[in-house]
């Protein structure tokens, strides 16, 4: 038996790729316990060195960390997302003088780095960090944005805007009514993946002395030295993983009641489409 794609294994691979698990698990559960020992060696889980968490002070500094990153991580995704739509609308445009441009604007944006964006936001316009913060994160991710969204309507199938402009939609009315949401739809775990992204490039706003988690979490390991330094950045990995795992448990909920909604809306409208047997 095989599929489109590729051979089923039999027995024999079966055996192997189980031999080859069990090598691999046998592996990580080796590194991860000499991980764990070397850091045991190291009074990493003494319980003095934990203790500094039973602080209100290092809550609130944590927690007014956790504030700023998710303020720039949202402002910026609020902005960024509607200047993709409108960069990729540009970009598939059938006019050369506005399509051309907006294709260089797009791989310069991708090509430069965030940080540099930061600096240049800063330096030039003489903005605040939480200004300087959000307009990098603004042009990169509108740019991924953008490269996504166009990707989803180029892998749509040319009988959908064959049909908006059969039925008397304009090429624009095509592309807003019919296209883009389809597209949306598709590529939503990659959208949901560049805004996880968007959210972890916040960490570098401490280069341009934004106080964002990463930098407030610094500033509490300097305070109380070398030897809570793990433990405050663990805790602070465990708050990033945290709010990633919401960011794409909200995206997946989203995308399930859109679809729930949509295949309502289809078995509703199906039946006056079918003509009725005759009795």
């Amino acid at each position: 038996m095989s599929s489109v794609l590729y051979d089923v294994p039999g027995p024999k691979a079966r055996r192997i790729s189980l031999y080859a698990s069990i090598i691999g698990g046998l592996l990580i559960a080796g590194l991860l316990g000499l991980a764990l020992w070397t850091l045991g060696n190291q009074g990493i889980f003494e319980s003095q060195r934990w203790a500094v968490f039973g602080i209100p002070d290092v809550w609130a500094l944590i927690g007014s960390g956790i504030v700023a990153t998710l303020s720039a991580a949202a402002v910026a995704a609020v902005i960024a997302f509607p200047l993709g739509l409108l960069l990729c609308l540009f970009r598939i445009s059938t006019v050369a003088w506005i399509r051309v441009p907006t294709r260089i604007v797009l791989e310069f944006l991708r090509g430069m780095p965030v940080v540099l964006m930061m600096f240049f936001v800063l330096l030039v316009f003489a903005t605040g960090s939480f200004v300087a913060v959000v307009a990098g994160l603004v042009l990169y991710n509108a740019a991924i944005f953008a490269e996504i969204i166009r990707a989803g309507v180029q892998s749509l199938p040319k009988g959908q805007r064959e049909a908006g402009l059969a039925i008397g939609l304009t090429g624009f009315q095509s592309r807003l009514s019919i296209e883009l949401p389809q597209a949306i739809r598709r590529m939503l775990p990659s959208l949901v993946a560049q805004l996880v992204v968007l959210l972890k490039d916040t960490s570098l706003g401490y280069i341009v002395s934004y106080e964002e988690l990463l930098r407030k979490v610094q500033i509490m390991a300097d305070f109380l030295g070398p030897q809570y330094l793990f433990p405050v950045f663990f805790v602070a990995a465990a708050i990033y993983i945290l709010i990633n795992l919401s960011v794409s448990r909200l995206a997946i909920w989203i995308e399930r009641h859109g679809s729930k909604k949509a295949a309502g809306g289809v078995a509703k409208a199906a039946p006056t489409g079918i003509p009725t047997a005759a009795k």
